[in-house]
């Protein structure tokens, strides 16, 4: 099978723009670069391509306002990230607009940070005001706002089905972070019973930061091998393997760290009943077990933790969470149990930015809006939404889907190929979306998006599918298979 963009395969696809700003240079009127540079410079555009609605948002080139942008900044930026020409300079709700002020519809919300949207009003007026009240002072004085975040996070933890016994918080700047200091607390506590009790456990597929520390918890050949050696002590297995972990899980474990649903990996599931003999080992073994909610917390599977739903015996000892704690600004949260909490004495672990006032007041609103019983309601009914429209898809392109998993508004749709040209396609038609793990399409928008914003998406999502792909090809085709890279 061959997924491809072509200018002949798009006549007369493309749908009315969504929002009328006129394209300011003719190769943005049509959605094959490819088929715009097979022509000669003497050759005349028009006369070569065939007739056919303009894109609403075809990328722009080197010569538009945004092309001259990045290439005026792009030599003095480190080269971390392989980003799509188009700029974007402001966004409301689930929408963005672009330097030529092209309005798309964003299912990716930052990386599944925007749960409440772009520019939330609420969060706008608090930023504003404590701005010009107190923005940081240190952690080595009090303010008013850690301790007020750090009870919130705890009290709605227990209230909402999350860890039972939640303690204490730490505050800090981001998910990486978090899951440092949960590192750091769990070799602390195994090191304090023997010495050779410092070993970590993670799963395959599994993405837990950039930071040495995290990275060497993320068992992936291309985010570690560029950086020699990790550290010491760290082991992976299977996701949902229930005889690896009675195998590498012994006395000398000092902390396991998982993700409820791994959003980098491709969206997959742990299993009830493996979480569960995954804490019963935890606990035999007297192991510290770490929940990585980062991305799948906070009310995105439709409960205020992804774990929630697990019986008190499958609770965790730590939860990290960050992305959606503040909407777009920068905190993460390592909360633990009082098990955990005795264990840390002044010294032990610290951060400069961490619990700055500006952050923690921002990220106290929203936790008191994402606690919202009525919102999580919401969330899993609009998760099901996708998922009705995900099958109907699966049933229109046999070839290409294989699946969809997930739950609430963290989704993936498993394809048997390479998504991007799909991705670019979207883009190209005003809708934003990324990837994951192998071959996967992946959903994490705003939890506020309206049924009508899902509709839009979809449909602008069904006709990028189509024509980017070569109908009547089946999966026993050529079969492009592409981990890509993580955007985070």
């Amino acid at each position: 099978m061959v997924l491809r963009i072509s200018a002949k395969r798009l006549t007369g696809s493309f749908r009315p723009s969504r929002f009328p700003t006129p394209v300011n240079c003719a190769l943005q009127r049509y959605s094959s670069q490819a088929a715009a540079a097979a022509i000669t410079p003497s050759e005349n555009i028009s006369d070569q391509l065939p007739p056919q609605i303009p894109l609403s948002n075809a990328d722009p080139v080197e010569d538009s306002p945004s092309g001259a942008q990045v290439k005026e900044e792009a030599p003095y930026m480190v080269k971390t990230y392989a980003r799509p020409p188009p700029v974007f300079v402001r966004g409301k709700g689930v929408n963005l607009w672009d330097k030529e002020d092209r309005k798309y519809l964003d299912f990716t919300a930052g990386i599944a940070v925007n749960v409440l949207g772009h520019c939330d009003d609420e969060m706008a007026a608090i930023i504003a005001e404590q701005a010009k009240t107190l923005v940081h002072t240190s952690n080595l004085y009090h303010n008013p706002w850690t301790g007020k975040l750090s009870k919130l996070l705890v009290e709605k933890t227990a209230e909402l089905g999350g860890m039972h016994d939640a303690s204490a918080a730490f505050i800090c700047n981001s998910g990486t972070e978090a899951n440092e200091a949960a590192i750091k607390f769990a070799r602390k506590i195994g090191l304090a019973k023997s010495p050779n009790k410092r070993s970590i456990v993670s799963f395959k597929g599994a993405f837990h930061g950039r930071t040495l520390g995290a990275l060497s918890a993320t068992p992936n050949p291309k985010y570690q091998k560029p950086f020699g050696k990790m550290l010491p002590g760290f082991h992976s297995i299977d996701l949902n393997d229930e005889d690896a972990i009675f195998k590498m899980i012994q006395n000398s474990t000092a902390g396991v760290i998982v993700e409820p649903i791994q959003g980098e990996g491709g969206v997959n599931v742990a299993l009830i009943s493996f979480m569960l003999k995954l804490a019963q080992r935890c606990k035999e073994r007297d192991v510290v077990l770490i929940y990585d909610e980062i991305q799948c917390g906070l009310g995105r599977t439709g409960s205020f933790w992804a774990h929630s739903s697990l019986p008190r015996e499958a609770h965790p000892d730590i939860i990290t969470t960050a992305k959606a704690l503040g909407n777009g600004f920068p905190i993460g949260a390592t909360i633990v149990n009082e098990r955990v909490a005795e264990a840390i004495n002044v010294g032990d672990h610290g951060t400069t930015f961490g619990g700055n006032p500006l952050g923690a007041r921002v990220a106290h609103n929203i936790v008191t809006r994402l606690s919202d019983r009525g919102l999580l309601k919401e969330v899993q009914e609009k998760g099901q939404m996708f998922f009705d429209h995900f099958e109907k898809l699966r049933e229109k392109y046999p070839h290409l889907i294989k699946e969809s998993r997930g739950r609430g508004l963290i989704l993936g749709l498993q394809l048997t190929q390479d998504p991007t040209p799909i991705v670019t396609a979207a883009r190209e038609r005003g809708l934003l979306i990324i990837t994951a793990g192998t071959n996967t399409l992946r959903f994490v928008p705003s939890l506020n998006i309206t049924k009508e914003e899902i509709q839009e998406g979809i449909d602008i999502l069904d006709e990028a599918i189509r024509v980017s792909t070569t109908p009547g090809q089946g999966p026993e085709g050529e079969q492009v298979k592409g981990e890509v890279d993580s955007p985070n």
